[in-house]
Parts: C-alpha cells; structure tokens; sequence
C-alpha cells in the first residue's frame, strides 16, 4: 500500500502534536516536518544561556481537554517526588505515584504553585483583580471608590461590545480598565482597545469579570466547590522540568523514532496549487539552496499572510485580506542578578525569599516594559545557580523594524536594566551578572486591520481540499498550547478519516466554554 505523503510546515506545539498523531497509530503516511529555525517549539521554545533557560513568553500547562492531559503524561509523567525548591523549602506538592523523580531524570512534568500580579505604581496587585484588604489599601480610598461607582455604573449601563474596550469597561467598569487594562493592551498590541476586535477579549478571559472573581473568593472563603473557575484563576499547574522546549524535543524525538522526517533551518517559501485548486508541492529554502518537494497533504502552522502570499493564483480578495493581517514581534532579555529589591510580602516560601511570582503584568506608563518573569519560579531547574542567583525575562512588544526592535542586543539589554532600576527591581546594574536577548517574530496574532475579514479567507482556504491550517498562527488566533495541539488532533482525525468538512479544525477555542477552565 502506498503511503500518503504529508508535509508539516513548522515544528511548534500544532506541527509537532499532528506529526505525532499520524505516526503513532500505524504506517499509512510518509511525514516531512519542515522547521524554519533549528529550534522546536516555535514561541513555546526553551533557550538555554550558559545553562539558565528562558521561556518565551511564559507557558502554563493546563487543560481541561482530557486528551491533551493525557498526552502530556505520556510525554512527560507527573513528578513523583519533591523536585529540588520543593526539598529546600520542605514544601508539600501534588505527587503522582509511580512518578518520575525529577531530582534523577529529566524526562518530567512539575507541579508547580501559580502567582501572576499586577505590578503598578510600585505596587502589586492580584491578577486578575482579588476584592480583599490590601487591593483596597494599595489602591487609596479615593480610588477604590471611584472604581466601586464606576462598575455599578457599568452593570447598569451596558455598552454594546463593538471593540476590547466595550469588552473590559462592561466586566470591570471604566475606573478598573483605565488602571489596569488600558495601558497594559495598548503596549502589548501598538494599538489602543478601542481599536481592537472584541474577540481578542472573549478567547482570553472568558467569564473573567468582578462577578467571577467574587464569586471565586467567596467559594476558596467557604471552602464550597462547583461551578468553574475560569484559566486566569487556577493555582497549580503543570511545567516541564526544563521549560517548555523540552516537551517539543522530546516530540521531535519520538517522530524521528517512528520514522518521521524532520528538516531544521528549512524555511518554506512556496506552496504549488494545480487547476483544480490541489496543493501538489511546497519549495523550501536551505543552506541557501532551493528544494521542491511533492505531497499529497499539507499541514501548515504558518503564519496565513505568508502561506497565502506563497501560493499561486490566488484571488485578489483573500489576498488582500491575508497581506493586510498583523501581527506583534516580541523581544526578551534575560537579566541575572545577586538579589532582587522586591520584597516577599507574601505567606509563600521561596528560594532565597524572592517574591513568589511566575510573571508580573507592568503597568507603569513610565517604562515600555511589558511584563517580567522569575524563571527561578517556573522551575528550579531553569536556574543554573538556584540559591545565589535570580533569572529574570524581561518582555517587550513591538513590531519587526520598529525602534525596538532595530536595537542592537546591547543596547537592549541596556534598556531593560535602565527600566529594572527605574521600577526598583534591582537596586543598580552593577547587580547584573550576565544578559541574553532573544526576538521572536510574528509572535502574536492581532485582532484588527483585515482581520473583520477572516471569516471570508478562512472559506477560501477551505477551497482547498488538502490544505489544513493549524496553531496560533496557522489560523491566526491567539490559542494557547492545548487549543494548538487540539486543532492538529481534529486535523488528524479528519485525514484519518476522510472528513471533507474542515469546520471542527477552526471551531477550537470559539466555543463559550474555555479550555483552560478548571471544573
């Protein structure tokens, strides 16, 4: 029997999940992964800077999908035994029996403690929003006030959703949004949320509003259970020993081991359609040569404006619509240090008495800094020196050729020190030991510009019968790990089974519901 020949362009979360998913159940397809870096993961990736990782962007695993926790697992089990901050602190942490120890084998997932707070004017906040004492002391009397009148004002008053501004004042009242949702959107999209699609706001923080956080406060004060608690809310969750490029390593190697092709620094530049609209080959660039490689399905998790701007003969509309699509580039700089000057004033122990968090949202309007994150937080073992030094990734957004971006990486990393000073992280950059920059393009799907116009390219697209488009940016949208690797399982199961009907492949993370909810 002849195998069916699949081409997967990009080897993140969606490339990787369906080149494993056709593999793994039998024979019947020859798989060519085409990758165009020589790392995995595509901005789940991990880098490793003389031996402290950095996550790009910040990656929590949890889903309420059983198949995508189920996946997980038998990728890399649940630890067994206290991982390494867990024995220093004598810490109690979910433990799966017969687990893997991750003080012994790399090959594990940690459970691990969720903080993300609001930082603003020099002051943390619960993120989102908590109703108890010290938001309230933090904010000022006047201040809480004002945000009191102005959500009752919202709940009686509703504005009719038209952008993420309508979306935010109607769940936080217009005092709340202007404090901590305003600013913080414009800097991560280069555009105001009045300009912003509504949308980007349903897929993130569904159910997310003053009501739910009450609710949820007054549920963990009672200790009462049911209903749901929505992604913004949970409070463990699961993270590779080695952050969250060693899942896809370890899914590259399993596709290698099942006989699937997987070609790194291989940038796709054309996609070959005959008359009856059939994609019959893709031609990819390579040690400066060119390649034209035949299929027979095609797997894309690229970025639709230049999947669609490499095919032939395409229509003047969705050509348009997918030139005119945005995006955000994203630059981050590791910065390690001696100590921080944040204090932990909270009740959780820590390493090295460093503040709990994962990663803080910045709200300062002072600094171009988006957020930070504390890698020693996301996993010991990111940090090559655990108990002396903290790891820090400080998060910008721009656009690729912007002031930025255009920085040389020294004068970068510059920048976020000067800003790190600046907001009292650190005391003076003579505390700095080392700094590694890193760019990732396209990073972000934008909701604005051409994108009103999605649904008429996505039914072009699906003119084409042996196309699948999966992932973030696949389908442009902002999905996060489990909504990536969730489009690939539908995208398989329609090969498999000879479904024509694409819509189950763009219907992940539309529905209400969203997967990241914790039941």
């Amino acid at each position: 029997m002849t195998k069916q020949k699949v081409l997967i362009i990009g080897a993140g979360p969606a490339g990787l999940t369906a080149a494993y998913e056709l593999l793994k159940r039998g024979d019947e397809f020859d798989v060519t992964v085409f990758e165009e870096t020589d790392q995995f993961g595509g901005i789940s990736r991990t880098v490793n800077h003389n031996g402290n990782r950095m996550d790009m962007g910040g990656h929590r695993f949890f889903s309420k999908v059983p198949e995508v926790n189920a996946w997980w697992e038998e990728l890399l089990p649940s630890q067994g035994a206290p991982a390494k901050d867990d024995k220093l602190l004598g810490r109690e942490v979910s433990l799966s029996p017969q687990g893997p120890d991750p003080e012994e084998t790399d090959r594990v997932m940690l459970k691990r403690g969720r903080v993300s707070r609001i930082f603003f004017n020099q002051k943390f906040f619960d993120y989102p929003i908590t109703l108890k004492a010290d938001t309230f002391k933090n904010m000022g009397l006047s201040d809480t006030l004002s945000a009191g009148f102005s959500y009752v004002g919202s709940m009686v008053h509703k504005r009719k959703e038209e952008s993420l501004e309508d979306f935010y004042v109607n769940r936080f009242g217009k005092k709340l949004y202007s404090m901590f949702f305003e600013h913080y959107t414009e800097n991560l999209w280069g555009r105001h949320p009045s300009e912003i699609d509504p949308s980007w706001g349903a897929q993130r923080v569904k159910g997310v509003s003053i009501t739910a956080v009450l609710k949820h406060a007054l549920e963990k004060q009672f200790g009462t259970k049911g209903g749901t608690v929505e992604t913004s809310l949970i409070e463990e969750f699961s993270y590779p020993k080695l952050g969250p490029g060693q899942l896809w390593d370890v899914t590259a190697e399993e596709v290698k081991k099942m006989g699937g092709t997987i070609l790194t620094n291989a940038r796709v530049i054309a996609l070959h359609k005959n008359e009856e609209n059939v994609l019959t080959s893709i031609t990819y660039e390579q040690d400066g040569k060119t390649y034209e490689v035949e299929g027979d399905i095609v797997i894309s998790s690229m970025p639709i404006k230049d999947l669609v701007e490499g095919m032939n003969d395409v229509p003047e509309t969705p050509l348009r619509i997918a030139r005119g699509l945005p995006y955000r580039d994203y630059m981050t700089v590791g910065v390690l240090v001696n100590q921080l000057e944040l204090k932990n004033e909270t009740t959780q122990k820590t390493v090295g008495n460093i503040v709990p968090d994962n990663w803080v949202y910045v709200h300062d309007r002072s600094v171009k800094m988006g957020r930070f994150q504390i890698y020693n937080n996301w996993s010991p073992y990111m940090v090559k020196d655990l108990e002396h030094t903290v790891w820090i990734g400080l998060e910008y957004f721009c656009n690729e050729g912007d002031e930025l971006w255009s920085m040389s990486n020294e004068d970068f990393a510059k920048l976020g020190v000067r800003e790190m000073v600046n907001l009292n992280l650190i005391c003076s950059n003579n505390n700095v030991l080392d700094t590694h920059v890193e760019r990732v393009k396209k990073a972000y799907p934008a909701y604005f510009d051409t994108y009103a116009e999605m649904d008429t390219l996505r039914e072009w697209l699906d003119t084409i019968p042996n196309l699948y488009c999966v992932g973030r940016n696949g389908q442009h949208r902002y999905n996060n790990i489990d909504h990536s690797m969730c489009t690939s399982f539908e995208a398989v199961s329609n090969i498999r089974s000879g479904r024509t009907d694409k819509s189950n492949v763009w219907s992940v993370n539309t529905e209400q519901e969203y997967h990241e909810e914790k039941k």
